[in-house]
Formats: C-alpha cells, sequence, structure tokens
C-alpha cells in the first residue's frame, strides 16, 4: 500500500543526482500530497552517516556506507551511479611513486564513501587518512596540507587547474583488476517500507531521469542553484560521465559489479561480513 504521509528524502547536491530528482523535487513543490517530502540536499558522506542513524527513509548512499547497513536498508535499482571510467582519482602535487604512499598523509571525501573504501583496497598499507569534505581536498593537496588526495564529484574535471596531477586512477585499476564496472553511490530504501512501496519509489525516480534526459533545459536551474562548479561544460561532463543506463536500472551487469565489489570488500576484511540480500527487488 502506498503511504499517504510523505517519505523523507535525501540525495547529494552534486549534479548527477540534482539531475535525476529534479522532477521528483518539482512535483514535491508543487502537489497538495506529494510522494516525498521536500528533500535533504547533504554531502554524500553526510547522508551515510544519517544512514547510520536511520534518519531517511530513501536517502543516496555510497556502496561503502550500504555494505555496512545492509540489515536496514536496500539498493534501489533505479538512481545508481555505476560504470566504467568514472572511478575516484588519487592526486598529488608532483610524480609520488605507489610504493612510497604508506608514509604519507592522504585526504578521503569521508570514511564511509566508495572513494575511501577503494583507496584501501588499493594501498592497504597507507593508514594516515585525513577526512575532510571533497570540496576541501584540491586545495589542501595544493597548500601541502596533505601529500596527496582522493577526490570525487566535479573535482575530477578541475584539479588540473590547481596545477596538481593525476597519480592513480582508481576506477581504472577497478576495472583492470576486476573485469567490471565500478559502483560508487546508489539509493537507499529501509527496508521497512513494504514491497508495494519500494516499487513506487523504484518506478518514481525512473520515471523522474526519464523526464529529465527529456527535458535536460528544465533542470538546469535547479542544479546550478547546488553545484560547486556551474559552468555548463562542467556539469555536462559530470551527467554524462556518472548518469547512465546503470542508473535507470542496474540489470545484471549492475548488480553482479555490486556483488563483486561488496564480496571484494569483505573478503580483504573491510567491510562486515552479512547475510542479508543487497537489492529492495528481484
Amino acid at each position: 500500500m502506498i503511504p499517504q504521509a510523505p517519505l523523507s528524502l535525501g540525495f547529494s547536491p552534486c549534479p548527477n543526482d540534482t539531475f535525476i530528482f529534479c522532477r521528483l523535487v518539482e512535483e514535491a513543490q508543487n502537489q497538495q500530497q506529494p510522494f516525498f517530502q521536500h528533500p535533504y540536499l547533504e554531502d554524500v558522506e553526510t547522508l551515510n552517516l544519517w544512514a547510520f542513524e536511520g534518519r531517511l527513509e530513501v536517502t543516496k548512499l555510497s556502496f561503502h556506507a550500504v555494505a555496512h547497513l545492509l540489515d536496514s536498508y536496500c539498493i534501489l535499482n533505479s538512481g545508481s551511479a555505476l560504470g566504467r571510467g568514472c572511478g575516484p582519482l588519487l592526486i598529488g602535487r608532483e610524480a609520488l611513486p605507489i610504493q612510497k604512499l604508506a608514509d604519507k598523509k592522504i585526504a578521503i571525501p569521508g570514511t564511509y564513501t566508495t572513494a575511501a573504501l577503494l583507496f584501501r583496497m588499493f594501498a592497504p598499507e597507507s593508514t594516515n587518512l585525513v577526512e575532510m569534505r571533497f570540496e576541501q581536498i584540491i586545495d589542501a593537496v595544493a597548500l601541502g596540507a596533505v601529500d596527496a588526495g582522493v577526490i570525487i564529484h566535479e573535482s575530477r574535471f578541475t584539479y588540473a587547474k590547481a596545477g596538481l596531477i593525476c597519480l592513480q586512477d582508481l576506477g581504472q585499476w577497478w576495472e583492470e583488476s576486476f573485469d567490471a564496472p565500478l559502483p560508487l553511490g546508489c539509493i537507499g530504501v529501509k527496508r521497512e517500507l513494504d514491497s508495494a512501496q519500494r516499487e513506487e519509489i523504484d518506478r518514481r525516480v525512473a520515471d523522474s531521469l526519464r523526464w529529465a534526459r527529456a527535458h535536460p533545459e528544465k533542470c538546469y536551474f535547479f542544479i546550478k542553484q547546488y553545484a560547486q562548479e556551474t559552468e555548463d561544460t562542467v556539469i555536462d561532463q559530470h551527467i554524462g560521465l556518472y548518469v547512465n543506463e546503470f542508473s535507470l536500472d542496474l540489470g545484471d551487469e549492475g548488480r553482479r559489479a555490486v556483488e563483486l565489489f561488496i564480496d571484494e570488500g569483505r573478503r580483504r576484511g573491510v567491510l562486515p561480513p552479512g547475510q542479508e540480500s543487497f537489492f529492495c527487488s528481484g
């Protein structure tokens, strides 16, 4: 049964999320009895931490975080960021051999971000990790506050302007090591919602994305209210990189990639064991 009370919703202010959810936000503002409440737009690590408290019924989560939360959240088919050529980048001021990372200070965009998990898989000997918001990492690296940093979101399109270089494309490392697309973020739904509610949420998120693809020009005002970088070219690059067919429906390939990613994290002892199903349906 579809709920009468609007559901709580959270997603990040990054262009891929504001693009996907643009239509749903419009509906929440204009409908007398909206399906969703007016959303919370927060940094993904904030949403990750809120999920540990169970604050939102529908929320964007890092795949790293959701692997810790499978007893209370399941993964929606639609709304994910997953693909090839879209992974986090390890950047620095100058060339730094990967084997010398162990004693270096490395900035990460939050403990429970997928970027942090991926870096820990890539360089398990590196333990001097400094957590900070993703938009602060480029400056921290450029100013020498840290030796290197793992960047996500719009930062991958702008770090070169700060005179920084890419030391390792972590997504490329994953793809070459495991021959699979990289899971970055998903939409988590509370397991306490029944199957009809979950299906309706899934349908609405997918329909919102279809609408945005058909009317992209109608989303730019909303996107630019929250984006760190407001240049049209950067926004277009961001959406083009992180919003794809996996965002509409994970499908068999996407689901296998998610299972592989979480299983590999468990095998390496970085993620907790568990028996729960990953997905909300299917």
